[in-house]
């Protein structure tokens, strides 16, 4: 399973949107645009299909958990 894989399922299990994502990603400081983030939901056959690297998913999960529980 791909990091893509990952944050497709967790975008769908926790019903957020591009804009949440993105949310939680500037709560670890971590800055993404819309379309990068749209290119990691396209289909591997689409040409601007871009691969989630581990410190895209790394840092979702940290602000994930931010996002969820509160800061510290």
């Amino acid at each position: 399973m791909s990091n893509n894989d990952i944050l497709k399922k967790l975008r769908v299990a926790l019903h957020l949107r591009d804009d949440d994502i993105i949310e939680i990603l500037k709560l670890v400081n971590f800055t993404i645009s819309k379309s990068e983030l749209g290119a990691f939901f396209r289909n591997e056959d689409h040409p601007k299909y871009m691969e989630a690297g581990d410190q895209v998913l790394r840092n979702f999960l940290n602000g994930l958990i931010i996002h969820m529980r509160g800061p510290k």
